[in-house]
C-alpha cells in the first residue's frame, strides 16, 4: 500500500478520504517541519501534501527515490520546483478556483480597512483617546464609492475582486499579460501598468510569483501612484519590494497599505512595516475561511488520490510528466 506524508494537519475531511486508502502520517507540530526533517519522513513515501510554508527544493525530491506526487494545499506552487519533479517524472497539484472569491472578499476587507482607517479607529477607542463625541477632522479617510481601483493580474482573483467594485460604482481598470474576454461585463479597461499607477486611487495586486513579478512593485512603481493612494497586496510578498513600500508610506506619499503576504512569512516582529500606523496587516490569511478551507482540503485529497491510482489528477501544474 503506498504512503503519504502530510507536513501539516489539514481539514479532517482531506486527511480521512487519504486515510481511507493509505498509509499516512500527519506532522502533528504547528511550526512546519525542516526539510531535514521532511525527507526523514517523507523518505518512503509515495505521495507528499505540502504547503507554501514548505520548501521543496531538488534536494529534497532527489532525496525522496519512492516520490510520485506531491499534492500542494494551495493555489500557488512557488515554493516546488516543479522542473525538478517533472524531470524525476512526479506529478505536482494544485487548488485553484476554490479559494477565489474568499481571497477577493479578504482583499476587500483591507481595502475597506485601510481607506477607512478601521484599524486605527478601533485602537484609538480602545486606549481610551475618544474623549470628544464626534470630531470635525477625527480619523478622515477616503471614500471607496467612486475611486478609481486599479487591478494588476485580471486572473479569477482579479476579476472576483473587480465584480465587486461594480457595487461601489468604481472606475476599474487593469493591467495583465493578455486582455480578458470578460472586461465588458466587469467594466474594466485595460492600460499600461504605468497609467495604472498613475491613475489609481486603490492599486490592488493579483500576479502569481515568477521571475518576472518579482518585485514587479519597487521605488519607481510607487513613485508612479498618486499621492495618498492605497496600495493593497493579497498575492505573494516578493511582488512588492517591502523596503521601497515603507519608504513611500513614511514619506506621507502613500496614504496606506494592506498586506495580507510578506517577503519572509512569517514576517519578523521588528518589520519596519509594523510599525507604521497607515498599514493593516493580517498573517496570510486570504483563503482562510472553514467552508474554503475544507473544499481545498478535500481537492488536495482528490488530486493525491488519482495520481497514486495511476489517474490523471483534476488540477495538475505538470501535465508533461503524462
Amino acid at each position: 500500500m503506498p504512503s503519504v506524508f502530510f507536513t501539516r494537519k489539514i481539514p479532517r475531511s482531506g486527511i480521512e478520504r487519504v486515510q481511507s486508502r493509505f498509509d499516512t502520517e500527519v506532522w502533528e507540530s504547528e511550526m512546519p517541519p525542516s526539510k531535514e526533517e521532511i525527507i526523514q519522513h517523507a523518505e518512503s513515501c509515495e505521495g507528499l501534501v505540502t504547503l507554501l510554508s514548505d520548501t521543496i527544493t531538488s534536494e529534497v525530491i532527489e532525496s525522496l527515490p519512492r516520490l510520485r506526487v506531491i499534492a500542494q494545499y494551495a493555489v500557488g506552487y512557488d515554493n516546488i520546483d516543479v522542473a525538478a519533479a517533472t524531470a524525476r517524472g512526479v506529478i505536482v497539484t494544485n487548488t485553484p478556483g476554490v479559494l477565489t472569491e474568499t481571497t477577493a472578499d479578504l482583499t476587500w476587507s483591507l481595502i475597506m480597512a485601510v481607506s477607512r482607517r478601521i484599524v486605527e479607529a478601533d485602537k484609538y477607542v480602545r486606549d481610551g483617546r475618544w474623549r470628544v463625541a464626534w470630531g470635525p477632522e477625527l480619523l478622515l479617510g477616503e471614500d471607496v464609492y467612486g475611486a478609481t481601483l486599479g487591478i494588476i493580474g485580471l486572473g479569477r482573483i482579479g476579476q472576483a475582486v473587480a465584480r465587486r467594485a461594480k457595487g461601489f460604482d468604481m472606475r476599474v481598470l487593469y493591467h495583465s499579460r493578455n486582455r480578458v474576454d470578460c472586461e465588458k461585463d466587469l467594466g474594466a479597461e485595460l492600460v499600461a501598468l504605468d497609467t495604472l499607477l498613475s491613475e489609481s486611487d486603490i492599486v490592488t495586486l493579483h500576479v502569481p510569483l515568477t521571475q518576472e513579478t518579482h518585485h514587479l512593485i519597487g521605488t519607481r512603481e510607487l513613485s508612479l501612484m498618486k499621492r495618498g493612494a492605497y496600495l493593497i497586496n493579497t498575492s505573494r510578498g516578493a511582488v512588492l519590494d517591502e523596503g521601497a513600500l515603507y519608504d513611500a508610506l513614511r514619506s506621507g506619499h502613500l496614504g496606506g497599505a494592506g498586506l495580507d503576504v510578506f517577503a519572509h512569512e512569517p514576517t519578523p516582529h521588528n518589520n519596519p512595516i509594523l510599525e507604521l500606523g497607515n498599514v493593516v496587516v493580517a498573517p496570510h490569511i486570504g483563503s482562510a475561511s472553514t467552508r474554503t478551507r475544507t473544499v481545498m482540503a478535500e481537492m488536495c485529497a482528490t488530486n493525491l488520490i488519482a495520481a497514486l491510482s495511476g489517474e490523471r489528477p483534476p488540477n495538475i501544474v505538470n501535465p508533461e510528466v503524462f
